[in-house]
């Protein structure tokens, strides 16, 4: 069980990276989208055309990684949606099996089908070349090829938070991990 708890150890500290370079594309996106909307507004008042198709979609593109990127780091951190009457009076254990039979069920199944058909729809475009049909327009296909791999990093946080899970269920009662307890 150690090997498997420094296995989600590094998993884990693997997110918290990715969470630190999606602060920074969260930086990025804010300044392009200041920059849209100032171009937009004070390009034609200067008689000047500042705004650009390759901007919007830069912010779009953005706005995609920070959600895409940002998931795992969501999971791991529990920022994600949970049914809190149901959860969150619970003590442990219980709460370890609902998170063990929803990631073993729910998560992990979802993610390998949607890794599996964003993959070839991945590969599609990236096997034409796409590229945006508005005029300086960006390529598609780098950010299409973030889907799978979004869903790759959101199921191995899923098997880490399974592990962890495992943990608790296999300590022996009177644990303080276990039981809830302040170490």
């Amino acid at each position: 069980m150690q090997a498997a708890l420094r296995f989600a150890h590094a998993i884990d500290a693997l997110h918290r990276g990715l969470a630190r370079v999606v602060a920074w594309l969260t930086l990025a996106m804010v300044l392009v989208g200041a920059y849209n909307a100032l171009a937009r507004y004070i390009g034609p008042s200067l008689g000047l055309s500042l705004a650009s198709n390759a901007y919007l979609e830069l912010q779009w593109y953005l706005f995609s990684l920070v959600f895409l990127l940002g998931a795992p780091y969501t999971l791991q951190s529990g920022g994600h949606v949970r049914v809190d009457v149901l959860y969150g009076s619970h003590k442990p254990v219980a709460k370890a099996w609902i998170d063990l039979v929803g990631t073993l069920l729910f998560l992990l199944p979802f993610c390998a089908v949607a890794t599996w058909y964003s993959w070839q729809f991945a590969m599609l475009s990236l096997g034409e070349h796409e590229v945006s049909s508005d005029p300086g327009g960006l390529l598609r296909w780098p950010i299409k090829l973030v889907v799978p791999v979004a869903f790759i990093l959101v199921g191995l946080q899923g098997i880490a938070e399974a592990i962890r899970s495992l943990a608790i269920l296999r300590s022996p009662p009177g644990d303080k991990e276990r039981e809830g307890e302040a170490a």
